[in-house]
């Protein structure tokens, strides 16, 4: 809570951390996809919902050990899907080494580091904290 409220101070942008411990039985029952999970969750938490539309949701399925970060339309079009993958590749490697903290931590500071090159705050402005920064345990 306390490292994505300091990296929105620096910029616009809204970053949202969801952990589930498993996908719901409807999901397994018709073999949806992780992704596909993490971009409903991305809709239900309103990480869609900003006024730049920059918000990420970094997702974590704990039981298929898989990782997917959603980017809204306007980061999205200013970083490559690589940059993410990227992200996702180094956070797992981390968790592979039993360094979760670290691992998220570190995607954290990536994002965070994407998010004030494209929406810095200006001159003088605050940030509004349009989404809780509290990560969501389901």
């Amino acid at each position: 809570t306390r490292r994505v409220a300091a990296s929105e101070r620096r910029h616009s942008g809204e970053i949202r951390i969801c952990v589930e411990a498993g996908l719901p039985m409807s999901y397994l029952w018709r073999h949806a996809s992780v992704r596909e999970r993490a971009v409903m969750l991305f809709g239900k938490l309103r990480v869609w919902d900003t006024a730049h539309n920059n918000g990420v949701l970094i997702y974590l399925l704990l039981a298929e050990h898989a990782i997917e970060i959603v980017a809204d339309r306007g980061i999205h079009s200013r970083v490559d899907g690589a940059a993410w993958e990227a992200m996702m590749q180094r956070m797992s490697a981390a968790f592979r080494e039993g360094r979760f903290e670290d691992g998220l931590t570190q995607a954290l500071e990536e994002i965070s580091a994407l998010l004030v090159e494209h929406f810095p705050l200006g001159e003088g402005e605050l940030d509004v904290n349009e989404l809780p920064d509290e990560p969501v345990v389901l």
